[in-house]
């Protein structure tokens, strides 16, 4: 049954290689999922040059411990993924990616290797709602499989980003600025990427919710500990219960959405199985959603109000100078090119800019934070106290 969901509970990185094989043993074991002599790829999460502890990315003991498990299989494996935009698809990229997020441990203690494959492939997808082509990065494309190893977090323009926002990775580099360029409604990117996650058709997605990400996910958000390993051989699955611990109202996920608009299921919580643990034992009352986040109430406003005053109801990126190092990546970032370097800091054009923030996705430096207007905040609080 594809609609079934995996969980174990565990409550530290030092104790995953023990709960990775609890969790896949409730699966049926990784036999289940690849075989001897196969072309392997783990796809870790690895949105840019971060530090382990700062949680932005899987975490290498998950993909240690996976790589081990599919080692043992005697698949041929490697570790890749594409970080976010703004990155070039270039071995320098690689290099700092895997260094920092500590990709480079994790391969050495599993014994499978890291991809520094930079071409690409351009695939004809007919079988696509939305998009008919993608790029794909050239060790995805002659794969024989896929292990999506995604992490837990809030995302300022999907809500939050698990398994299938995780597939965009496949997409290289600076490619993936254009997706947001021609798909700025949320139900469209939202569209796209239930097409891609399909053509890319992960053999297995396991989440990382040891600590997740609060807040202002998926980059500039705080750490959160939850304590959970999950898996399932449906991405879409995965995501509804990754939704549930976070508290997400499914109206406010554009993935469910749009996945309920096309007729798939499962799009809800009652479609799945849950093995290993109950619903009650999911959910966190506390946990932070991101501030683009709106009550149901305001999402109806949304949907009503004109085009040019959906600006005054959205949140807007704003530079905060005095962090600013004028590295440009905020700059390379942007879809539809409304930001410079201007005397050593980076400007906004707030008039053209589109809401996509994957300015503030991708600052390193904390120096882009996301702001409402006076009309924004007055609906907010009013829907919040709803």
């Amino acid at each position: 049954m594809r609609n079934k969901v995996y969980i174990v509970h565990c409550p530290n990185y030092e104790q995953v290689i023990e709960k990775m094989t609890e969790l896949l043993k409730l699966a049926g074991g990784m036999e289940q999922f690849v075989h001897k002599d196969e072309k392997i790829v783990l796809k870790p999460n690895l949105l840019m040059a971060a530090a382990p502890e700062k949680h932005v990315s899987t975490h290498p003991a998950v993909v240690a411990a996976v790589g081990k498990l599919v080692k043992r299989i005697g698949a041929k494996t490697v570790i890749i993924d594409s970080a976010g935009s703004g990155y070039p698809h270039n071995k320098k990229t690689f290099e700092r990616v895997y260094n920092k997020c500590g990709m480079a441990d994790a391969a050495a203690l599993s014994g499978v290797s890291l991809s520094y494959d930079t071409s690409y492939q351009v695939v004809s997808y007919p079988q696509g709602k939305l998009i008919k082509r993608f790029e794909i990065i050239s060790p995805v494309y002659h794969a024989d499989g896929l292990i999506n190893l995604c992490k837990l977090k809030t995302h300022g323009f999907m809500s939050m980003t698990g398994a299938i926002k995780n597939c965009f990775g496949v997409i290289p580099g600076l490619t993936k600025p254009g997706y947001h360029a021609k798909l700025q409604k949320k139900a469209l990117f939202a569209g796209m990427l239930l097409d891609l996650a399909y053509y890319v058709s992960p053999r297995l997605s396991i989440m990382d919710a040891v600590i997740g990400m609060e807040g202002e996910g998926p980059n500039a958000g705080n750490p959160r500990h939850l304590g959970w390993l999950l898996a399932s051989a449906n991405p879409l699955a995965l995501d509804i219960v990754a939704g549930e611990i976070m508290g997400l109202d499914r109206k406010n996920n554009p993935v469910l959405m749009e996945a309920e608009k096309r007729g798939i299921i499962p799009n809800r919580l009652e479609d799945i199985e849950l093995v290993g643990a109950k619903k009650t034992d999911l959910r966190v009352q506390d946990f932070k959603l991101p501030s683009t986040v709106l009550r149901e109430t305001g999402n109806r406003l949304l949907a009503i109000v004109s085009p040019l005053m959906r600006q005054s109801f959205s949140m807007r990126p704003v530079i905060i100078e005095d962090k600013c190092t004028a590295c440009g990546t905020c700059r390379d970032a942007c879809p539809v090119h409304v930001i410079t370097i201007e005397n050593k800091v980076a400007k906004i054009d707030n008039k053209n800019c589109i809401r996509c923030y994957c300015c503030h996705e991708m600052c390193q430096h904390d120096a882009i934070t996301l702001q409402g207007g006076t009309i924004y905040r007055m609906f907010n609080k009013t829907t919040h106290e709803l």
